[in-house]
């Protein structure tokens, strides 16, 4: 039976790991008793090393150790994103990497070697393997040890990590709380002693004490005071404190406001996730844009809770300037260990862009509309045509949207009282809004064809009555005006008139103004050079 966790400050003296089974200790025991398991533990797991570890992952982690101990960032860097990745690749492509117990001799036993050691273990097995309910919990209790020491020693720690494993450690003690939130939610087929686990360890994995690391990071590195200092002008040093001068603490609080942003999101609290980012501004400058996967990330959830405040607008933009920079950076990244995962992310903010820009119709830079016509050209085809454009959208919906998370464990006695699935909540909210201008991108495809339409007329082609047609006709007018960022934080806004087409009804008849945009013909022109220069190149090399 799996041990009650820990809280932050307890001390896991009494749980011993042997052969994969938890020996819950007497406290009262005799000193000879707890030195003699000590080293039978400390025999089989040397003969472990000796036996079942090969000798290239033995000097890898003692490699990596000296690394971590001497603080040498750049050592770090390759290891994190090369050599361990490639040692998985090789050795455990299909098996979990050896538990920490089992290596503690090649490291002397160092406690923070190890707790960053099992981040990677059990990452590792959520990627590649399947995790069991034992996996998620021990995963919890290393993440609570790792920030309990990170934020409660005495004084900034002496620890100095690469910006990609910071960002990596924010974004799966995320990634795993959503996953266990699932997990918890999906009451079927789960066995007694899981449900039983569930029902006594409320505390694992809870929503308050996810958020409540996340804003401890932000308040220990004080990244809010830095973030407005750097952005009004004042003393930094004096914003930053002992702790947020720290590289370690200050770019763990900044990923802890990108993790809130994501957080909030999944919460279906948009207003609050942009909120979040309300110190930060999107530009090439800003601190996330040193990590690719942060980046990316971070404009997935801006557009996203744009688009789910009918701020349309806003959503495009943030989705096509992200979507350019992947397709500058697919290159570069096509042997990253995320390329994988940057480019679903960009078939997501594809779907996502499809969406918005059939809601709001919007001249798009020239190379993301052909990417988002090859990808999604069918699905967009039956949009604008009218075919089944309801589930068209909602399927495309389903496919790029998060996988939304509920904060309240489930009643495991009464499980038909449950609330309903959170991503079925969330469909059901942007569905109805959708369903309310399902017409416009027919009725604007009329309405262009003409200066002046008669009610009756325009009612015969949509196959509607008079009166509906009308009433569709001020939902056009009211969905036409959203509100639009133009400065100042990412809530600001104003409201715009987000189209380029206008219309007037006097008694009977709709007249109509269209204000055209010339097509900007330089863009079009320079990518097709540079096209024409790559195939002048490639036929001399083969020349």
């Amino acid at each position: 039976m799996y041990h009650e966790p820990y809280d932050d400050e307890d001390v896991a003296a009494d749980v011993d790991l042997v052969a994969g089974v938890y020996v819950q200790g007497d406290m009262n025991a005799d000193d000879d008793i707890l030195e003699d398991h000590s080293m039978i533990q400390q025999q089989l797991a040397q003969q472990y090393v000796d036996t079942q570890i090969p000798d290239v992952v033995k000097n890898f982690i003692a490699y990596f150790h000296r690394s971590l101990r001497d603080n040498s960032v750049y050592e770090l860097h390759s290891i994190y994103e090369n050599s361990f990745n490639k040692l998985t690749e090789r050795f455990y492509a299909k098996e979990p990497w050896p538990e920490a117990e089992y290596i503690s001799p090649l490291v002397n036993e160092d406690q923070i070697f190890l707790t960053l050691y099992r981040e990677l273990y059990y990452r590792h097995i959520y990627q590649r393997l399947q995790p069991t309910i034992e996996h998620r919990f021990r995963s919890y209790e290393n993440y609570c040890a790792l920030f309990n020491y990170i934020l409660n020693s005495d004084g900034p720690v002496n620890l100095e990590l690469p910006h990609q494993w910071l960002w990596d450690i924010i974004d799966e003690f995320i990634y795993q709380f959503q996953s266990f939130c699932n997990f918890r939610n999906r009451t079927k087929n789960k066995t007694e002693e899981e449900i039983y686990l569930l029902k006594e360890n409320p505390q694992v994995w809870s929503c308050y004490s996810v958020l409540n690391v996340l804003y401890s990071l932000i308040q220990k590195s004080r990244i809010t005071e830095q973030l407005m200092v750097s952005k009004h002008g004042g003393d930094m040093v004096e914003a930053a404190g002992d702790y947020g001068s720290r590289t370690l603490y200050k770019m763990l609080g900044y990923f802890s406001i990108v993790g809130l942003l994501r957080v909030h999101c999944l919460l279906g609290d948009y207003t609050m996730a942009l909120k979040m980012m309300e110190n930060i501004e999107l530009n090439k400058k800003a601190l996330f844009a040193r990590v690719t996967a942060c980046h990316v990330t971070t404009y997935y959830y801006v557009g996203f809770a744009y688009m789910m405040m009918r701020r349309y607008s806003d959503a495009i933009k943030a989705f096509s300037q992200i979507l350019v920079f992947i397709a500058r950076i697919r290159q570069v990244h096509s042997k990253s260990y995320q390329f994988d995962q940057i480019n679903k992310k960009g078939d997501q903010m594809y779907a996502l862009l499809a969406i918005c820009v059939s809601l709001s119709p919007t001249r798009l830079d020239e190379s993301i509309h052909t990417n988002m016509r090859e990808k999604y050209g069918d699905q967009l085809s039956k949009i604008q045509r009218g075919e089944d454009p309801i589930q068209t959208i909602e399927d495309l919906f389903l496919y790029a949207c998060p996988k939304f998370i509920t904060p309240i464990a489930p009643s495991y006695e009464d499980l038909e009282s449950n609330p309903a699935d959170p991503s079925t909540h969330q469909v059901k909210i942007f569905m109805s809004e959708v369903r309310k201008q399902i017409l416009i991108p027919t009725l604007r495809s009329y309405l262009k064809l003409y200066t002046t339409l008669s009610i009756e007329k325009l009612a015969t082609f949509l196959e509607v009555d008079a009166d509906e047609l009308r009433t569709q006709l001020m939902i056009f007018k009211q969905k036409s005006r959203q509100r639009k960022w133009v400065e100042g934080t990412l809530l600001d806004s104003e409201t715009v008139t987000s189209t380029d087409l206008d219309f007037s009804v006097n008694m009977d008849m709709i007249h109509i103004a269209e204000s055209k945009v010339g097509r900007r013909y330089g863009d079009w022109f320079i990518r097709n050079i540079h096209k024409f220069e790559d195939i002048i190149a490639n036929m001399e090399l083969r020349a």
